[in-house]
């Protein structure tokens, strides 16, 4: 679609119209955004200090607040973006990333906001055991660590609704959240959005060893000792007595549900978790990810190779929210046709809401010869080069490409090539050319997923109602300059006009009065259908320019 110009008044200048054409939640209508840090929305326990040998011990949980620079508006939606960083801190998780800080996540934050969105970059706790020379232990704590996440992100939802119960000092929606989590982020926005209920995860795959003694094996998540999904029961380790899950934000009819979820890699738990009831679903894949699955497969420790658990990646889980009926507010009654669209559609399968990024051979030594290159996991990742390839202090590193920095201190690798191996062209251009791809697959279904004012932009107008076009007064026709439109007592949501050969000229959104005046200047002569969308449905006339 092309948008030649707009016009809320014909006193604007021709700036201020092109400018005008700009739709909030669709484009970048802001020009910069503010970022509020440090904001703690929880407390719980963390493992990790149990990795070396001391106990348990209770944790803020932060978040970052971003918000569009300038921008008065105080119901607006919101997005929880979680980082990456395999449940373990930078470095030891064998990544430079994983923390609320990691510049290519901000990134993405500030251009949502800059969108109109409220972004909260949201941390959560981390802690597992991934070197273990048990499989069941490997497995026992990462299903626990993906758990505490999905108790973090919950009481992250009850919080910010939390707020708008108390003066709303954000100015947000408590009916309009999406949880979107990147790379390990991931797993945890599909367990946010999907479980339910405690026993979503009792499931043989998730069962261990007999920890009471009964002869029966057990959970490796256990209600009363880890909590529930939601973090409002309390938890405790009965051998020890520590508190392993405080209730955070237990306040009567504070949701922890989310009207959207969006991943950027990561996986489903377990494809039963899915049911008619979860929210709609957007997934970002790549099908080389040796991380994360795309369609089912055993997640490995990403520094050691071992297994860990079966999974269901964004190929299965989309497979099954089309199938089952949620992800159909992508479909019914609405219209997005745009490149992304048609880029997603070539590969996936008719999974509408999944994106995957398929690269086989490309040339990644710039010798215009491709190169099979096997695996490619975050190609929206960028990093700075000089920073990751030198040691703390101007210390020279010792590790190459090769190694995995065993049996030397971590930060004398050369954590710069040790990222390229899984992102083997890393660039800002290409990160940013992702990020595109990322945001314009996501914004129309996110109007639509979450009803904001954009979504009239891709619903299909056959679905709505035709009225007589008597009901619309045009004046003159033909026009020369100043177009007037007048519909009596019916308010005007929006027009578009569209030429002959139906290319939309002009679209101007969010008129909500019962008149409209336009300047057709820039605008061929000729003939052109005015689509008029009124409160109870739509009028066309003829238009005729001179």
């Amino acid at each position: 679609m092309k948008v030649i110009y707009t016009f809320f008044s014909f006193m604007f200048c021709l700036l201020a119209l092109q400018s005008y054409a700009q739709e909030r939640y669709v484009d970048e209508v802001f020009s910069g955004v503010d970022t509020e840090q440090g904001i703690i929305y929880g407390g719980n326990t963390t493992v990790l200090p149990a990795l070396l040998g001391a106990d348990p011990t209770i944790r803020p949980l932060n978040m970052n607040l971003i918000t569009p620079a300038g921008d008065s508006l105080e119901d607006r939606p919101v997005i929880v973006l979680l980082h990456t960083g395999n449940f373990l801190p930078a470095f030891l998780n064998g990544n430079i990333h994983g923390t609320i800080d990691d510049p290519y996540l901000n990134d993405l934050g500030n251009r949502l906001a800059r969108m109109g969105y409220v972004v909260a970059v949201a941390d959560y706790r981390a802690g597992w055991n991934p070197i273990s020379t048990s499989q069941e232990v490997r497995t026992n704590t990462l299903i626990n660590a993906a758990y505490r996440g999905v108790q973090d992100v919950n009481t992250l939802a009850r919080f910010l609704r939390k707020t708008v119960a108390g003066g709303n000092p954000y100015g947000i929606s408590g009916e309009k959240i999406t949880v979107w989590g990147v790379g390990t982020g991931g797993y945890v926005a599909y367990g946010a959005a999907t479980l339910d209920e405690y026993f979503d995860v009792v499931l043989p795959k998730f069962i261990g060893a007999d920890i009471n003694g009964d002869g029966t094996p057990d959970p490796f998540v256990i209600e009363p000792i880890h909590g529930d999904p939601f973090a409002l029961k309390v938890g405790i380790n009965p051998a020890n007595g520590d508190t392993l899950c405080f209730p955070n934000h237990t306040e009567p009819g504070l949701s922890s549900e989310f009207q959207l979820c969006v991943n950027m890699g990561g996986a489903l738990g377990d494809l039963t978790w899915l049911d008619e009831t979860d929210p709609p679903m957007i997934s970002f894949h790549v099908p080389t990810d040796p991380f994360a699955p795309y369609q089912d497969g055993i997640v490995i420790v990403p520094t050691t190779g071992d297994l860990v658990v079966a999974v269901d990646g964004s190929y299965n889980a989309s497979e099954k929210a089309n199938d089952i009926g949620v992800n159909d507010v992508f479909i019914d009654g609405a219209r997005i046709d745009d490149d992304y669209t048609t880029a997603a559609n070539a590969n996936n399968d008719g999974n509408e809401g999944l994106f995957p990024f398929v690269r086989q051979d490309w040339d990644v030594t710039n010798d215009s010869i491709d190169n099979a290159v096997p695996v490619e996991a975050s190609p929206w990742e960028f990093w700075d080069e000089t920073t990751f390839s030198t040691a703390p202090f101007g210390q020279a590193t010792i590790a190459d490409a090769g190694d995995v920095c065993e049996g030397i201190p971590i930060e004398f690798c050369n954590w710069h090539l040790i990222q390229l191996r899984t992102n083997p062209d890393m660039s800002l251009t290409k990160a940013k050319s992702y990020q595109d791809s990322i945001v314009g697959y996501f914004a129309p279904r996110a109007c639509l997923a979450l009803d904001l004012p954009c979504a009239d932009s891709y619903r299909d107008v056959a679905t709505e109602e035709f009225l007589p076009n008597t009901i619309v007064e045009i004046s003159p026709n033909p026009a020369s300059n100043n177009l007037y439109i007048k519909s009596g007592d019916e308010e005007i949501i929006d027009i578009s006009l569209i030429d002959m050969n139906g290319r939309v000229a002009v679209s101007v959104k969010n008129i909500n009065d019962n008149s409209f005046s336009f300047d057709r200047t820039g605008m061929e002569s000729g003939m052109y259908i005015l689509q008029v969308r009124l409160t109870k449905g739509l009028v066309t006339k003829k238009v005729m320019f001179k």
